[in-house]
């Protein structure tokens, strides 16, 4: 089967993977990494009532988000102010060989998209990272459409907007569970990794071969 789209995440696939910012300001902090990205985040291979989940369906303010999960975390123990923790979800910056290559594959005919977990509080501030013009014909935003990953249906809205079939389609992503709901879709999966040059390697496999 030809691949005629290639879909992205953002955070962890143009840039470093937040969740590895953040188990080091955890570990910086002396506190369980596993543990407060947990109650921080969720099981974010689920879709709940969490309320980062309903931050990123846009359902609650970043604010109010924030008090709730302060209070969660104190519940097990921890002392958590999402303020400081995200300076340290933004990485190195800009991964600009996976921005390059996403133009490049725009510009040879492909069809391209991105879905990203989002919150609206950082919508122009991500957007301002990437020239998201040039690379993505379809920006489908969690915050923006009420519906985030791993749900199937954010998966399919960006397909049907593009206009392809999932069996048509590559997606990459950091979150092995965003993978597997978008490979129950039959779409192909690509999981990106800290070292992100085997995920582009796979892709450039997968496009030559299709």
């Amino acid at each position: 089967m030809s691949i005629e789209a290639v879909i992205f995440d953002f955070g962890g696939v143009f840039t470093a993977s937040p969740f590895t910012g953040i188990h080091a300001w955890h570990e910086s902090k002396g506190l369980d990494p596993l543990q407060g990205v947990r109650v921080v985040f969720g099981p974010y291979d689920q879709d709940t009532d969490h309320p980062w989940h309903q931050l990123e369906r846009g359902e609650i303010a970043l604010m109010a988000a924030a008090e709730q999960i302060k209070a969660v975390a104190a519940e097990e123990g921890l002392d958590i102010e999402l303020s400081e923790m995200f300076g340290s979800m933004g990485g190195s910056g800009v991964r600009t060989d996976m921005v390059d290559k996403a133009i490049e594959i725009r510009r040879a005919g492909y069809r391209t998209g991105l879905i990203t977990n989002n919150i609206k509080e950082f919508s122009d501030g991500w957007r301002a990272m990437i020239p998201v013009d040039d690379m993505f014909e379809v920006i489908v935003d969690s915050s923006a459409v009420g519906i985030r990953k791993p749900d199937p249906r954010i998966y399919q809205m960006c397909l049907d907007q593009l206009g392809v079939a999932a069996e048509r389609s590559v997606f990459l992503d950091d979150a092995p569970g965003n993978i597997a709901a978008a490979e129950a879709l039959g779409i192909t999966g690509i999981l990106v990794e800290d070292d992100h040059a085997p995920a582009m390697a796979e892709l450039d496999r997968l496009l030559a071969e299709s």
